[in-house]
């Protein structure tokens, strides 16, 4: 079986009209954000009775002519009842007769199945009941084996799927095949993957668990919007936490350039603020033996009306927790003691005064508790030499990992 859709769409309660080479991310409605209490209003998802079926395969046929026959779709249901459900719209459907317009076939399978169609030995055709998981076993992937829904039908698969997200079968991932256009703009609106070589040219939509939000220092994307931080990683970053600086302390407070770069940038962590993809402010954090120290906080004149001053400073607290800090210090103009103290910093008793570059200041401590994945050693070793803030994602050494030790330098050496 194949997927097949017709090209006027009926996804979410509304009409949209698609061709399926204009596709983009704004016509997306993906199965995680269909509204199903609208898609319910107007359609309903029955199992066929074989009566029924052997008319909707027979329908199906004459745009399908690959379409497995009756008797194989009878099995299937057979060893798992949920693998065939009809689409019927609702102010025509007759309970005491039901009949289906369309239909949403899956195959359940089991790891072996699963395995198969990822390396492309699956029979989608005669699909071996071996590879396929009964009812009441969890699959461990859902094939989307067949769509045959006209217009307004297609808000149906939506439906279908929710039926599929059943404790037995919640968070497994679909995976599905387009034998048409129409069928690939089906599952890109839907939110699926387009084909990769890792999931064997299938098209795949991940319901497992979501994977978890970027850390707040690194959650800048380039293209995205709104407020986001990066750790400074390259010279060209360097030299937008320069520029930065330059605005606001030197052009702004009249702060002397020697006081200003004083040394300590080539030692310190940087972190950049963006609003969209322009540089809106920076923070330095110095790391010493048992402190780490905030400061350098600047926002360009124009994003003060933002919150990236907050994003920046709990970016950087974050940060330094989960290097291990928990004892965080700064330097705090007397007139910013108040912002400062929002975030757990505090006067400490015996905090001492003191004057530079023409401005009053305090010493303040913040006094955190330990990051829950926090970085020490007996974690994986590969997470410690991962790149500044980065080390959630795998990073080129991790990689590097997989290739065979040859020592070339070494055996090089011995060679002369």
């Amino acid at each position: 079986m194949t997927v097949h859709i017709d090209r006027s769409l009926f996804v979410a309660g509304d009409p949209a009209r698609l061709d399926p080479s204009q596709i983009s991310p704004r016509h997306r409605h993906d199965l995680g954000a269909l509204r199903i209490d609208r898609l319910a209003r107007h359609l309903v998802i029955f199992m066929p009775a074989p009566g029924d079926l052997d008319r909707l395969i027979a329908a199906a046929g004459t745009d399908l002519p690959d379409l497995a026959p009756l008797r194989t779709a009878q099995r299937v249901m057979s060893h798992n009842p949920d693998s065939v459900l009809a689409i019927a719209q609702r102010h025509k459907f007759d309970a005491a007769a039901p009949q289906g317009e369309g239909f949403v076939a899956c195959l359940m399978l089991n790891a072996a199945g699963l395995s198969a169609l990822k390396a492309g030995t699956f029979d989608a055709a005669e699909p071996p009941v071996a590879m396929l998981a009964g009812q009441h076993e969890r699959p461990a992937g859902i094939y989307v084996w067949a769509v045959y829904a006209r217009r307004r039908l297609a808000g149906g698969v939506g439906l279908v799927f929710d039926r599929l997200s059943s404790p037995n079968y919640q968070g497994v991932d679909f995976y599905a095949r387009a034998a048409t256009p129409e069928g690939a703009a089906l599952l890109t609106t839907l939110g699926f993957a387009p084909p990769s070589a890792a999931q064997g040219g299938l098209y795949h939509f991940a319901r497992g668990s979501k994977p978890e939000a970027a850390p707040s220092y690194d959650s800048h994307r380039p293209g995205g919007h709104g407020t986001s931080v990066a750790v400074a990683r390259s010279m060209e970053d360097l030299a937008r936490v320069i520029a930065l600086r330059s605005a606001v302390y030197m052009a702004e407070q009249a702060c002397p350039y020697e006081e200003e770069f004083d040394g300590n940038d080539l030692s310190a962590t940087h972190l950049i603020g963006y609003v969209g993809d322009e540089p809106a402010g920076c923070l330095r954090i110095r790391f010493f033996a048992d402190f780490a120290k905030i400061e350098r906080l600047a926002v360009r004149a124009e994003y003060r009306n933002t919150r990236m001053a907050f994003a920046l400073v709990r970016a950087g607290i974050e940060l330094a927790r989960v290097k291990g800090y928990r004892r965080l210090y700064g330097h705090a103009q007397k007139r910013l003691v108040g912002f400062w103290s929002r975030f757990g910093f505090r006067v400490f008793e015996g905090a001492q005064e003191l004057v530079f570059s023409d401005f009053d200041y305090v010493e303040m401590l913040l006094e955190a508790e330990r990051h829950p994945q926090a970085i020490s050693i007996g974690v994986d070793p590969y997470v410690i030499i991962r790149p500044e803030g980065r080390w959630h994602r795998a990073g080129a050494l991790d990689r590097s990992r997989t290739r065979a030790v040859t020592r070339p330098s070494i055996d090089r050496t011995a060679a002369l």
